[in-house]
């Protein structure tokens, strides 16, 4: 292939220049390194990928595997290139027009083109080099002669005379071919090594980068939704304000009118006062007697309407209670209002992720007592979890229990003659699959086909046979028990009566492993808490149910959303 046409088919069709590290896509297509890096880097976001050159469309970045024997074809390319411009050696022999240099001699210390290398000497001490115009370096500086060993104890080139008559003599020498393979190959290794340790850190930067480009996407999503959050609050907020100051305004009004028209009525009747008063002086500046005794209408003018009893009682009623505004129904109007406000807004879809989780309370136990009662509430907020899929683990089930094939249920029923081990209850208590040691969890529990059972938690470590292995009576376990129409929670066999009854027939068990919590919920329309025990977990945890007759089942995967229950810590 001609020079122009092995050039041509190493240029990257992006930089339109001879390969720079050349490296492969899927299609097969080749770039430099850094050119087709860019290109990608320009399609982020735009939802794929694409091949430059053939427009193949990839999903995902595509991985850049380095060609190898690419990069080896250019470099025998580049180096069988003229260098003579560049390096600037011309043929001494030439010296009426400069003639670029083919070859340099190192006994002749000349510069040759091709014609004058055509009759050079083909003898064995006319050693040929690439041009050069340091020809004195590739003679010894003491004895004037070619450097033709290298001296491995001095690590320098030597000639001849340096190892036979030299400081070198004894030395242990190699020819320069010998000693430039040993380096060449050592070198070699070293880039091996360099050529993976790039890799590597290339990889390494691309992870960071794909992290990077993660977090930004994060804090998008968020901003986003934030934005939409508090928005929405906005316009929720200043409908509330119109709302509220419309109740006053209309308020305001309405008092005022009453006011106005008992304010115009006195009025008239303050004129009417005024007339008879004026009419009476001037009787009685009257000097003739028959003339006051004969005037006319007398009567009106000596009647005080004493009898005005009902104008004077509303008189005093506007004057105490009339037009005072209903400040308790504005105060009732702004509460509900934003408590529906925090009802209906999912803020806590947006805190529940990003809130640390509370500090676990250290030494002893603590109990949060009293159920949350439904009111204007402003502080509550929403939560939104998932329901935790848990499933019952029949190795662990009592032998007076049936298990239900999705181990979603559990049914008193006969002996079930299952096999005696460590792990199974002798009575009729079951222990959930999964272990809980850190997180937020929650699941609930269809408690209505029994009204004898017990539902909760304990640790993997608790008892099973024998004497109090039942939840709630031993230290190790924590649990909500319904015995017919009486409710209470247990621990370390104290029990705390309920004044609740639970309305919907379905539980919630929420656990907090961090802060230590467990809690239980009645899931009525609104959501009732009904207990939460705090403590400091050691180790992993274990949903569980006792049933003494009937069946217990636990719910599906719906997500709920409800109002954060207000709480009461108290010392047990």
């Amino acid at each position: 292939m001609a020079s122009a046409d092995l050039r041509k088919e190493l240029e990257c069709s992006v930089c339109l220049n001879i390969y720079s590290d050349p490296v492969t896509l899927k299609c097969g297509h080749n770039f430099c390194q850094d050119c087709v890096g860019q290109v990608l880097d320009t399609q982020e976001g735009s939802g794929g990928y694409s091949c430059p050159e053939c427009r193949e469309e990839f999903q995902d970045r595509p991985a850049l595997r380095r060609n190898i024997t690419l990069r080896n074809i250019v470099e025998n390319f580049l180096s069988a290139q003229p260098a003579q411009e560049s390096s600037g050696v011309f043929c001494t022999y030439c010296i009426h027009t400069p003639v670029p240099a083919v070859i340099s001699c190192l006994l002749c210390e000349a510069s040759l083109c091709d014609n004058h290398l055509k009759v050079h000497s083909k003898s064995p001490e006319h050693v040929l080099c690439d041009p050069t115009t340091s020809l004195e370096n590739r003679k010894c500086s003491v004895h004037k002669e070619l450097l033709k060993y290298y001296c491995t104890e001095d690590s320098t080139c030597i000639c001849v005379s340096c190892s036979l008559v030299g400081e070198h003599r004894g030395h242990q020498v190699e020819t320069l071919d010998e000693a430039s393979e040993m380096k060449k190959k050592k070198l070699s290794n070293v880039l091996q090594k360099l050529i993976i340790e790039r890799e590597e850190t290339e990889k390494r930067v691309q992870s960071l980068q794909d992290r990077r480009r993660n977090i930004q996407g994060q804090a998008d999503d968020e901003t986003e939704r934030v934005t939409v959050l508090f928005r929405d609050l906005r316009r929720r907020l200043e409908d509330l304000e119109k709302r509220v100051l419309s109740e006053i305004s209309g308020q305001a009004e309405r008092g005022s009118l009453s006011l106005s028209d008992m304010i115009k009525q006195l009025e008239i009747k303050k004129e009417e006062l005024s007339r008879k008063m004026e009419d009476i002086e001037e009787m009685c500046n009257m000097k003739d007697p028959l003339t006051v005794l004969q005037e006319s209408d007398t009567g009106d003018l000596c009647d005080t309407e004493d009898g005005d009893d009902e104008d004077r009682e509303r008189h005093d009623r506007l004057l105490h209670d009339g037009g005072d505004l209903d400040v308790a129904g504005i105060s009732h109007t702004l509460h509900t209002g934003l408590s529906d406000i925090m009802s209906e807004v999912n803020v806590q879809k947006y805190t529940e992720t990003h809130v640390s989780p509370h500090s676990a309370t250290q030494g002893k136990d603590h109990i949060n007592a009293g159920p949350s009662r439904p009111g204007p509430n402003i502080g509550a907020v929403q939560q939104t979890l998932g329901v935790t899929d848990v499933l019952l683990d029949v190795s662990t089930a009592g032998n007076h229990i049936h298990i239900s094939d999705d181990r979603k249920t559990a049914f008193r029923s006969s002996h079930q003659n299952r096999p005696e081990t460590p792990e199974r209850f002798q009575y009729y208590q079951v222990l959930s699959s999964q272990r809980f040691s850190s997180g937020r969890h929650y699941w609930e529990v269809d408690v209505g086909g029994s009204d004898f059972w017990t539902v909760g938690m304990c640790y993997t470590s608790m008892y099973r046979g024998g004497g109090r292995t039942r939840i709630g009576y031993n230290k190790k376990s924590w649990g909500l028990e319904r015995k017919y129409n009486q409710y209470s929670v247990m621990h370390a066999y104290n029990e705390i009566q309920l004044h609740e009854t639970i309305s919907s027939n379905r539980v919630r068990i929420d656990l907090d492993y961090e802060a230590g919590r467990i809690s239980f919920y009645d899931l009525c329309d609104p959501i009732q808490h009904l207990h939460t025990f705090t403590t400091t977990f050691t180790e992993p945890l274990h949903a569980g149910i006792w049933v003494f007759n009937g069946c217990i089942k636990i719910s599906g995967g719906e997500v709920r959303c409800e109002k954060s229950p207000q709480k009461l810590m108290v010392t047990s």
